[in-house]
């Protein structure tokens, strides 16, 4: 169980960073909700994956879903940004 967490959280990471990296512009978005949106977009992509493969059996880091989690991650972190900066303006 704790190693699920670790991993879940350094894919969070990796997920998120790339998902920032994917985003023109700077993005006003801390390390902590970088991990949580990266994590659930990585989440959300291996979902989207599997119900259209059907494909469960991977027994190694499968590039496709962690590639639809990026761009899953990305569109977390676009909406993020655009919810919390509507409701904290910049000065």
């Amino acid at each position: 169980m704790l190693w699920t967490v670790v991993f879940a959280v350094l894919a969070g990471a990796v997920v998120g960073g790339l998902a920032r990296l994917l985003l023109p512009g700077r993005q006003s978005i801390s390390v902590l909700m970088t991990i949580v949106l990266g994590a659930a977009g990585s989440l959300v992509g291996t979902l989207i994956y599997y119900s259209i493969s059907g494909d469960r059996t991977a027994s190694s880091v499968d590039w496709v879903s962690g590639a639809i989690g990026v761009v899953v991650a990305a569109a977390l972190i676009l909406g993020y940004g655009r919810v919390r900066g509507a409701s904290h303006p910049t000065r």
